[in-house]
C-alpha cells in the first residue's frame, strides 16, 4: 500500500518484481539503475549468494513525476526465486502496491514459471490481496535465446486469469522491454491509486 508523507508532499509506491530463480529480476533493475540520471534514483542494495543470486531484494527508489502537488518514488524490489526462500519473498510483498511477473521464456523453464506465478497467488492472500485485481504486468524474458517457447504458447500458460494483463518480451540484460515493463506497471500503480481516491471521495 503506497506511503503518503503530507509534510513532505511525497508519495511511496512499491513494485516487486517476482518470478522463478535467474530469470532476468535483478538484471532488470541493473539495467533501470545504470540508465536513470544519478538525479532520478537513489543507492541499489544487492545482497547476493556466492552463485550471485538475490537472497533478499533490491531496492531502487526511482523518483518519477509530480501529480496533484505531491512527489511520486517508485522502490523497485525483486525477490529470491528458489523455493526455499518463501518466507523472504512474502515479506517483501508486505504492502506491494505493484507486480511485474517476470518468466523464463525457455522451454525447460515453464513449469518453475507456473509454480512461481501459483506461490505468487498464494502469498498475495496472506495479506488479503488478489492477483487479478491488483496492478500487474508479465514479462516474458531472455526472448533471445534458441529454446525460447513461442509468445503465444506463453500467454496460453501463464496470462490466463481472470483477466488478461499486458505482456512484453524482454531481454533484461540488454534492456529490452525493461522500460516498457516499468512504465506500464507504474502507470498501472498510479491509475489505481488514485482511482481509488477518487472513488472514495465520492
Amino acid at each position: 500500500m503506497s506511503v503518503i508523507n503530507h509534510a513532505e508532499r511525497l508519495i511511496n509506491f512499491k513494485i516487486v518484481y517476482y518470478g522463478p530463480g535467474v530469470a532476468g529480476k535483478t538484471a532488470n533493475l541493473q539495467f533501470v539503475y545504470r540508465s536513470l540520471p544519478q538525479t532520478n534514483k537513489g543507492n541499489m542494495i544487492s545482497l547476493a549468494t556466492g552463485d550471485d543470486r538475490t537472497i533478499f531484494f533490491d531496492f531502487l527508489p526511482v523518483t518519477a513525476l509530480t501529480v496533484r502537488g505531491f512527489e511520486t518514488r517508485f522502490q523497485l524490489y525483486t525477490v529470491p526465486g528458489q523455493p526455499h526462500y518463501n518466507m523472504t519473498r512474502r515479506l517483501v510483498l508486505r504492502g506491494v502496491d505493484g507486480l511485474v511477473f517476470v518468466a523464463d521464456s525457455q522451454f525447460d523453464r515453464l513449469r518453475e514459471n507456473v509454480e512461481s506465478l501459483r506461490n505468487l497467488a498464494e502469498n498475495l492472500r496472506e495479506y488479503q490481496y488478489e492477483l487479478g485485481e491488483m496492478p500487474y504486468v508479465i514479462q516474458y524474458n531472455k526472448r533471445d535465446l534458441p529454446n525460447a517457447a513461442p509468445l503465444d504458447y506463453l500467454e496460453y500458460v501463464l496470462n490466463r486469469g481472470t483477466r488478461r494483463v499486458p505482456s512484453f518480451e524482454a531481454v533484461a540484460t540488454e534492456g529490452t522491454g525493461v522500460f516498457d515493463t516499468l512504465n506500464t506497471v507504474s502507470r498501472m500503480v498510479l491509475a489505481h491509486e488514485f482511482g481509488r481516491a477518487k472513488r472514495e471521495g465520492s
